[in-house]
């Protein structure tokens, strides 16, 4: 990748205003789509998002902002998207112009519900888009924090380690930290994942459950992780890294954990229609729940998933938290 390279963000909540920010500290111009004419009018008036992570000023001259999803897919070489799961197969249904020749970066947390693909393997699949030109970015990092400019760390997972590379360079700055990683399926699947445990995590607070449970539930949690990733997509990894651990501890106790606060709101009797309109956000792990348990379901020989099958039962089945976590605690060790 060149100098000259040029990165557009498609998205804009919380973390796709986040990676806006980071690009800002390293390149002169930055793409940036969203749906929203009135976010756009206000970012540009105003200099900061309205509705998410609204203490983010931005110069306005280093965006070029769109409601046009083509314009900008068109004008930038690196296209990062960070739209949620459930509502990117509509955004890329709009996309006319041709993008196999460009760099995809997912920063999606979870997989496309209507074919059950990563979205790496959608862009490959749809799009023509050779898998060396597809990278997934992996935290621990909360938005919330970049805003903040507390030091975060970030894992580019690409096939291509010098575009992985190039991507890292572009979102380091004196408060995030990068590191690469060619295990881009096994991270993209970590990063789904961990949004499920947070919200085991929030509904056994919900429930009562105290802090030695809570860690009881993130120790098997890894294990499960490790187990499903290595059914599929087996080849040599440290689950213990960052991007797999790190992401997964950060995402189950932080309180900007939006899959914590679901999941808590869960336990605390909220029905998944209640707790999805009280919350302003979308919480990844509904969606991945549905997703992973499927693809689990598909499998031949199914691999033992007690917490994932656990907060499928609540969210999809109707089943009680309660008797369900029961069930859970008798599982664990």
């Amino acid at each position: 990748m060149s100098d000259t390279t040029k990165y557009a963000v498609f998205g804009a909540g919380s973390w796709a205003t986040a990676i806006v920010k980071m690009l800002c500290e390293n390149l002169d111009e930055i793409g940036w789509y969203m749906r929203s004419v009135y976010a756009k009018e206000h970012i540009l008036k105003e200099q900061h998002n309205p509705s998410y992570l609204s203490s983010v000023e931005f110069k306005t001259e280093q965006l070029k902002l769109s409601n046009d999803i083509n314009e900008i897919a068109e004008w930038a070489d690196v296209l990062v998207f960070v739209i949620p799961s459930a509502f990117i197969h509509a955004e890329l249904e709009k996309l006319t112009v041709d993008i196999s020749k460009k760099t995809i970066v997912s920063a999606v947390k979870g997989i496309m519900p209507e074919t059950g693909k990563l979205v790496g393997e959608q862009f490959h699949d749809a799009y023509n888009i050779p898998f060396e030109n597809i990278a997934v970015i992996a935290g621990p990092c909360h938005a919330e924090e970049v805003a903040l400019e507390r030091l975060s760390y970030l894992t580019i997972a690409c096939d291509d380690s010098k575009k992985a590379q190039a991507i890292a360079d572009n979102l380091s700055s004196d408060y995030i930290k990068t590191k690469i990683s060619d295990d881009i399926i096994g991270i993209e699947y970590a990063v789904m994942l961990k949004n499920i445990y947070a919200i085991a995590a929030g509904i056994a607070h919900g429930l009562g459950y105290g802090d030695n449970f809570q860690s009881v539930l993130m120790s098997n949690s890894i294990r499960e992780m490790k187990r499903f990733i290595k059914k599929m997509h087996k080849m040599k990894r440290n689950i213990n890294n960052s991007a797999y651990l790190g992401d997964l501890l950060v995402t189950g106790y932080s309180i900007f954990s939006r899959n914590r606060m679901f999941g808590n709101m869960i336990g605390k009797g909220y029905t998944v229609k209640s707790a999805q309109m009280e919350m302003n956000m979308v919480a990844e792990g509904y969606y991945a729940t549905k997703s992973a348990f499927d693809l689990n379901k598909k499998n031949k020989k199914k691999t033992q998933l007690p917490i994932i099958n656990a907060v499928y039962d609540i969210l999809y089945e109707g089943k009680d938290a309660k008797k369900v976590f029961q069930k859970l605690t008798d599982k664990l060790d």
